[in-house]
């Protein structure tokens, strides 16, 4: 279903956020014959959200109340947070109910042609802004939307031949009709999994973008060979690999060739070095030739919350990475810190996240372990197992009792590292709250 397919319908959304907001937004300026009827709420929707979905408002439900409303709609668009696999929803669709999202109406409109879509379970988004930022470098027309910029929806003005690239998540993936013509995936590691319904889902509706529609390229990592050998009709295009844009004892080559030094790109780790390699397949993929990398990538500006030094005070860097949700990215934040003394604060929502080997890098790095709820016991425990001595593991009550016992363990030089390996959800807003927080604890005053 495309957009403009919408003119006359009657419209249900469930959920509120930027996609939502924008949707109507669009709908009421470009097509005045449809109308949002019906908008469902988990919880009480903020003030001034229903008048912000069209005029007159729409009927305001509870989920309760979603599905026999929802129910006589033409369609139903769901904000991404909203599970596909919530049953209120699989009864829309058993019923005959489309169920869609603002992003995938604006990739059916457009065909996926020109545009870049960029999804995985880390570095997507560091992904995506690495692309822009090295097209417009190049002098591209571009456009970065989706969970990074601005929703999709707004580039329905955007010239067909201006690249738009679009940081895809899971969210949307696992309904999307059409696909991006480039469709680059960083890396996959279990995540999400509340969501999916288990890690094998979680993994299928995140691998279906390579078979999708409009799909042409398929970009992937070599250094996952199950994932660069994924089922897909596009052609294949692999960055990590000696042939292509790779790394190399922390410098970016491309086949074989030197491009950029070890440090010149100013974001730390492999990790980051590898999400370049991934941006620049990506554009390459697109038909852009990127210029010269340390021109291109002049005043670049890293993202918040990602490997962030936000304090350096009494000999101790403090450092926040709470974008970390998976025990992964916290592996990859360590090894991003070599020869610096650590002490790592960890510990978020529960997962069912395996701490395993995060617990055995911690024992061998000879580091110090903060654990905070609700996950912080089973890290604590993977990494005592493991060797690490319970003087330099110990448990706090919240962020603010972690930084406090974090400042007792650090050593001068010492890096203290946010890097939680869970979502923030049980305690915070989002991850970004959390990096927030931290980064007041660490700049005040030491009382």
């Amino acid at each position: 279903m495309r957009f403009s397919e919408l003119e006359g319908a009657r419209v249900g959304v469930w959920g509120a956020g930027r996609e939502i907001s924008s949707f109507a937004a669009q709908l009421a300026k470009r097509l005045p014959g449809a109308r949002i009827v019906a908008a469902a709420f988990d919880e009480p929707p903020p003030d001034g959200v229903p008048e912000a979905l069209g005029s007159p408002p729409p009927q305001v439900l509870s989920s309760g109340e979603a599905l026999a409303a929802l129910s006589g709609c033409d369609v139903v668009v769901r904000s991404p947070g909203v599970s596909i696999h919530r049953p209120e929803l699989a009864a829309l669709r058993h019923a005959g109910v489309p169920v869609t999202t603002a992003t995938s109406l604006w990739l059916a409109e457009r065909g996926g042609r020109r545009v870049l879509g960029v999804t995985g379970t880390k570095g997507k988004s560091t992904t995506a802004a690495l692309a822009h930022h090295i097209a417009r470098a190049g002098g591209e027309r571009v456009e970065l939307a989706g969970n990074i910029g601005r929703p999709a929806l707004e580039l329905l003005d955007a010239d067909p031949e201006t690249l738009a690239i679009v940081e895809l998540s899971s969210y949307h993936v696992a309904d999307l009709a059409v696909g991006p013509d480039v469709a680059t995936i960083t890396n996959l590691y279990a995540e999400h999994t509340d969501w999916h319904g288990s890690e094998q889902v979680y993994r299928s509706e995140k691998l279906r973008i390579l078979e999708l529609p409009a799909v042409e390229r398929a970009v992937l990592p070599a250094r996952q060979p199950e994932l660069a050998a994924a089922p897909t009709a596009a052609e294949r295009l692999l960055f990590g690999e000696p042939s292509g844009w790779d790394v190399v004892d922390g410098a970016v080559t491309c086949a074989g060739e030197m491009r950029l030094a070890a440090g010149e790109l100013g974001l730390p780790g492999e990790h980051n070095a590898l999400n370049l390699c991934a941006a620049l397949t990506a554009l390459e993929a697109a038909g852009v030739t990127p210029a010269p990398l340390q021109a291109a990538l002049a005043g670049f500006q890293p993202l918040a919350h990602r490997l962030a030094t936000v304090a350096e005070s009494g000999g101790l860097t403090w450092v926040d990475d709470s974008i970390s949700t998976t025990p992964e990215s916290a592996l990859a934040a360590l090894a991003s810190f070599p020869g610096r003394p650590l002490v790592l604060l960890g510990g978020g929502q529960d997962r069912g996240q395996d701490y395993t080997a995060l617990g055995a890098e911690l024992a061998r790095r000879g580091a110090a372990l903060v654990a905070m709820p609700s996950t912080g016991p089973r890290l604590l425990d993977a990494a005592r197992r493991a060797g690490l001595p319970a003087a330099r593991a110990l448990i706090a009550e919240d962020l603010a009792d972690a930084v406090a016992i974090a400042r007792e363990l650090a050593v001068p030089g010492a890096v203290v590292l946010l890097s939680p390996a869970a979502p923030s959800y049980d305690r915070f807003r989002d991850f970004e709250e959390r990096g927030e927080r931290f980064a007041a604890l660490a700049r005040a005053p030491r009382g």
